[in-house]
């Protein structure tokens, strides 16, 4: 696969140092200074060889480990890609150049978070810590340092067998995702610096010239604060702070299991909801995009979404960017995806149901429909700290953990919602949240009622799940049953080696795209898709919960 990211990263004359040569005009003693030009000559490619070095090294130690080359989707060779180009295009961003004027270059201001990245989880609840640290960085005219994303080996998509074991699994972040968090640029007239890779800031920032911050030292003080003020403190820290270089750093596991600058705690409460409004708007949330390797998986699985109807008109979104297809008509606009978590997702369920959790940060929007409100104990009952009801535990239940029946009832429901209110389209306005329609529907409104082939009439339903049994397939016969024109897993997407490990961004992705979607209000994967949503202009009544 040949990767042509330049697109998305379009030249910003503005941030380029250029690269004039002065050559002085004839002297009768210039032949004097041909020693003395040589020698300099020398020491400047010495000294940007080692540079290139020191990033080849960086680069080549995660590439070299395997045996592969990009190969089609249904190949034998089930390991994990190399992204050997995709390294070598970071490595080359053109940000990443010492001559650059201030904010960038030799005299730029950044900060790298590692404290983001010391304790393993999964992709979603560290891709909202990403965002929130691009944001501050961006809030604090610092340049965001990211890195790979790395993997607990219970949620890599491949084997133990497949890769070496002394190696820990990981993902180059524009594998996943696109925009300023992952080394894009900002608007133009926006002159904050550009997020560089960490193999850069090794570079740009050697050890001994950063400013250490221990979250040890600001994060005890505001366990409990509220997200806005959480955002001010760090954002004054890093403005203040007069090192150029900054690095962010965790304690011992001991000290912090979850060092986060917005540790999942903090997006497991209704605390980061005060951001909403802000964050929604902010070019890291409106400039980020989907990653060339995703809208490759979706514009090679498209013709799975495609019914009679809309079949005519695949030709005309296929290759497209998500930007410009939606504004086509493309099979999307015919599609309802669900997640459906399963297998030990029913641990996590009654360990949220033992502490009476509420649903998981931007499922909190005040504006979405289908609350879940924690069940009180029994009237006169002091329940002790991490233990409920068996009553409250099945409320807990049937909205983290809903039945077969319970999940076609639901998607029903949605789908005739959805037809009442007109098959509503993306608002104009990006980012804008329209009130929820509460007007009662006609009891008589069923799917039937939608015109067939008319533009927001659902067809097409596809499901999000981990499931591999039969309780899947039994799910998808109940489906049948009702009238779905078409019926899709995520085991039926065909992906090559590179979409396989960014499956989940891929799923993801078709969760933004579809007219409607349903998902569970804990998890973490569909507040991702929620924010995603909202931003694009989504109407909340496309946006439903178990």
């Amino acid at each position: 696969m040949n990767y042509a990211y330049s697109p998305l990263f379009p030249v910003k004359p503005k941030r380029r140092a250029c690269g004039s040569i002065f050559f002085p005009t004839k002297h009768h003693r210039s032949r004097q200074w041909g020693p003395w030009l040589f020698f300099a000559a020398l020491l400047f490619v010495t000294y940007s060889a080692g540079i290139i070095n020191k990033l080849s090294v960086y680069y080549a130690h995660y590439t070299s480990q395997f045996s592969y080359s990009h190969r089609p989707a249904d190949n034998k060779y089930d390991r994990p890609p190399t992204y050997t180009e995709l390294r070598e295009w970071e490595m080359k961003l053109p940000q990443h150049s010492l001559d650059l004027p201030f904010p960038e270059g030799k005299t730029g201001r950044y900060v790298l978070f590692s404290n983001s990245r010391a304790h393993p989880v999964g992709w979603n609840n560290k891709l909202n810590d990403m965002l929130m640290n691009t944001w501050l960085a961006h809030a604090s005219n610092r340049g965001y340092v990211f890195h790979d994303f790395f993997w607990t080996k219970s949620h890599y998509p491949w084997p133990a067998s497949s890769y070496p074991h002394d190696w820990i699994p990981r993902t180059p972040l524009n594998a996943l995702i696109s925009g300023p968090s992952a080394g894009g640029p900002w608007e133009d007239g926006d002159t904050a610096p550009r997020a560089i890779s960490e193999a850069w800031f090794d570079v740009v920032c050697p050890k001994y010239e950063r400013k250490i911050i221990h979250t040890r030292e600001i994060k005890p003080q505001l366990s409990s604060a509220d997200g806005e003020v959480i955002f001010m403190t760090w954002k004054k820290l890093l403005s203040d702070t007069p090192e150029r270089c900054v690095e962010v750093v965790a304690g011992t596991s001991e000290e912090e299991p979850f060092p986060e600058t917005f540790d999942v705690w903090f997006w497991s409460t209704d605390r980061s909801v005060s951001l909403w409004d802000e964050f929604k708007v902010s070019p890291v949330s409106r400039l980020l995009r989907t990653s060339p390797v995703v809208q490759d998986a979706i514009d090679s699985n498209l013709r799975l979404f495609s019914t009679k109807a809309s079949q005519q008109v695949v030709g005309q979104i296929r290759g497209k960017q998500s930007s410009s297809s939606q504004a086509l008509i493309d099979p999307f606009d015919r599609v309802l995806s669900i997640h459906v978590r399963r297998g030990d997702f029913k641990e996590a369920c009654l360990e949220h149901a033992a502490a009476n959790d509420t649903f998981y940060n931007w499922n909190l929007l005040s504006f979405l429909p289908d609350k879940f409100y924690p069940p009180p104990p029994p009237l006169g009952t002091t329940l002790p700290p991490g233990e409920n009801t068996p009553e409250n535990q099945a409320v807990f239940l049937d909205r983290c953990l809903p039945s077969a029946e319970s999940i076609v009832d639901k998607v029903r429901k949605a789908r005739n919602d959805y037809h009442f209110q007109g098959g509503v389209k993306s608002s104009e306005s990006v980012g804008a949240v329209a009130p929820l329609k509460l007007n009662k529907r006609p009891s008589s409104l069923t799917s039937s009622s939608a015109q067939k082939g008319k533009k927001g009439h659902l067809d097409v339903l596809f499901i999000m799940s981990n499931d591999h049994t039969e309780w899947l397939d039994d799910l998808k016969r109940k489906f049948m049953k009702d009238g779905w024109a078409r019926i899709i897993t995520s085991r039926d997407l065909r992906l090559n080696a590179e979409q396989k490990e960014v499956s989940v961004a891929v799923d993801m992705d078709i969760g933004r795209r579809s007219a409607v979607f349903i998902g569970n209000g804990w998890s973490s994967f569909t507040s991702n898709v929620v924010h995603r949503r909202l931003v694009d202009g989504k109407e909340p009544i496309s946006i439903r919960f178990w």
